[in-house]
């Protein structure tokens, strides 16, 4: 049926999102309008129909309604108050005259009185005045999708010449430097582990070489590396799906004007596509569960898919995947049913782009001309899962061998969010525990190698033998008098020491450096306690050294922030 045309609904419009329910499905239904309105920054509330204040609808100036059919052609439980009520023959027939509505309808066309709730529905709101802003939308639970791709995968039958996949990133731009785009596939000269054999984590000194890149860069800047998933997981991942790895296809949008991802080549392999773009190794989300269960073509398995969608399955759905840090490949690996009648054309809508991982670098180009360095740590972690959890990137990259034979990794670099001072002979105060140091080694380098000697590094870790980052390089820097080094060895001793102790220590040097000589403060590495105990520990260097009140000492440090002669860079 068509509604009339509706009005244009103010800006600031509030959006209400009634549902009359039987088995949640309209609920779940309800609660994604709610997301996809706060994502576009409208404020949404969502009631059942009969938990509404019916007499309210007169003041409503946006409503969408969101209801089921059941039995023969009966209105859900959570609405029966509310159908009694829309229907009294006494209700003027510009009651609603204010409102702009939608109604969606969820049903079976198995049935005779196929989404009869909706469509009766629909009709009344017109009759008491209200105006639609579309006809009567009608879901099918037998259509055997909800919605369409944004993309379809047409294959070739011949397979292309290579090169044309091989040039989106063999080069730089002439036009700039590396980019996401276009990022310069760097060779890598070293892979280092820089921690010892028993240490708990594997901490690697990667080296790149960027002769010729157009990579250029100063202290505190960032590179952003592009990783791959493993081989194994991607034979693996074919084969739940069913794909063969060296079919080539191009990438066509159904929609006009929907761009097609702007890393991926035309034309494309399956295996590249999976190898290079797919995040399978991500955690999914409750969206993935949503559209897997439209997906899927087994009632077990879509039973459960969909209980992992719903409203009601938050908490088994964590419990399942979140907690554990379940992947995308693993949880198709659990629905094989599902995973193997799983259209292409709906794999970039089910399935996350790799996303590029920053780093800190850990050299200068005054020290290190034509390279450029990273200090890694390899993530792995175990969870109740029997399989332990790898960072895809860290690892990656740890599995390179350079000594085999060449590798080349896509980078490009960006501004950090560290900068340090320009002007001359201003001191820096470095706080770095673990891997945190890497950026400070880099402003180390380039200001030892322009004159500069008031550089002063907090360095903590755990054990002076095992993850004692550049120990020979920065006591050579020391016998210089390039470089001032206070180290916290937390489990050297029965009382755990750590870089904020230290800072407490020499209260009276970082003062000084501060309030007497202007020096500019910098923070990085793990963001979950020490930024927190660094502040303040800070904060009472102000107070015992300064002389300071607690309020005047936190305006000090607020101060230092403001001016960027406090900068941190921390990460999860």
């Amino acid at each position: 049926m068509q509604g009339t045309p509706g009005r244009t609904p103010m800006p600031n419009t509030r959006l209400l999102v009634l549902f009359g329910s039987q088995t949640g499905t309209a609920e779940d239904v309800s609660e994604r309008l709610r997301r996809e309105a706060r994502r576009r920054e409208l404020g949404c509330r969502v009631q059942a129909l009969d938990s509404y204040p019916v007499v309210n609808l007169i003041n409503e100036p946006l409503v969408i309604f969101v209801c089921a059919t059941t039995g023969q052609g009966e209105p859900p439980d959570n609405m029966k108050s509310f159908w009694r009520f829309i229907f009294r023959r006494n209700l003027p027939s510009t009651s609603l005259c204010q409102m702009d509505f939608a109604v969606l309808g969820l049903g079976d066309s198995s049935y005779a009185k196929f989404n009869f709730v909706a469509k009766k529905l629909h009709r009344r709101l017109l009759q008491l005045g209200g105006s639609a802003l579309l006809p009567v939308c009608l879901g099918d639970d037998q259509h055997e999708l909800g919605w369409p791709s944004k993309f379809t995968l047409k294959f070739l039958q011949e397979v292309p010449s290579t090169c044309s996949e091989e040039l989106c990133v063999a080069g730089t731009d002439p036009q700039g430097p590396p980019s996401e785009l276009q990022p310069f596939l760097a060779p890598m000269v070293t892979n280092q582990r820089v921690t010892g054999p028993s240490h708990f984590q594997d901490v690697r000194l990667i080296e790149f070489d960027i002769t010729g890149s157009g990579v250029s860069f100063v202290a505190g800047d960032v590179v952003l590396i592009q990783p791959e998933n493993t081989a194994s997981h991607v034979q693996q991942f074919c084969q739940a799906l069913g794909l063969d790895p060296d079919q080539h296809f191009t990438l066509q949008p159904r929609e006009p004007g929907v761009p097609c991802p702007a890393r991926l080549p035309q034309p494309c392999s399956i295996q590249r596509l999976v190898s290079q773009y797919l995040d399978i190794a991500s955690v999914p989300r409750r969206s993935f569960f949503e559209l897997l269960a439209c997906l899927s073509c087994h009632e077990l398995e879509r039973e459960k898919l969909l209980e992992f969608s719903s409203a009601q399955g938050q908490e088994e759905l964590c419990e399942y995947c979140t907690r554990p840090r379940r992947t995308v490949l693993e949880v198709l690996c659990d629905f094989p049913h599902t995973a193997g009648a799983i259209p292409p054309d709906y794999l970039l809508d089910l399935i996350p782009l790799i996303r590029p991982r920053a780093f800190s670098i850990a050299s200068s180009l005054l020290a290190h001309p034509s390279r450029l360095q990273i200090l890694v740590a390899v993530v792995q972690y175990q969870t109740r899962l029997k399989e332990p959890r790898r960072g895809l990137c860290s690892n990656w990259l740890a599995s390179l061998d350079p000594g085999q034979g060449p590798v080349r990794v896509p980078l490009w670099v960006r501004s950090g969010g560290l900068t340090f001072p320009k002007t001359p002979d201003t001191p820096v105060i470095m706080v770095g525990p673990g891997t945190g140091v890497a950026p400070f080694r880099a402003a180390i380098q380039e200001r030892v190698a322009q004159g500069e000697t008031g550089n002063v590094l907090f360095f903590g870790c755990r054990q002076r033998d095992q993850d004692f980052y550049w120990e020979a390089e920065w006591k050579e820097l020391q016998t210089r008098g390039c470089l001032t080094l206070v180290t916290a060895f937390s489990r050297e001793q029965e009382q755990k020491v750590y870089v904020q102790h230290r800072l407490r220590e020499l209260g009276p040097l970082v003062w000084g450096l501060l309030d007497l000589r202007g020096a500019h403060f910098y923070l990085a590495g793990n963001a979950k306690y020490m930024p927190a105990d660094v502040s303040d520990a800070l904060t009472s260097i102000f107070q015992e050294e300064g002389g300071l009140s607690g309020p005047a000492a936190a305006a000090y440090l607020a101060r230092l922030q403001r001016t960027l002669r406090f900068q941190t860079e921390t990460w999860a």
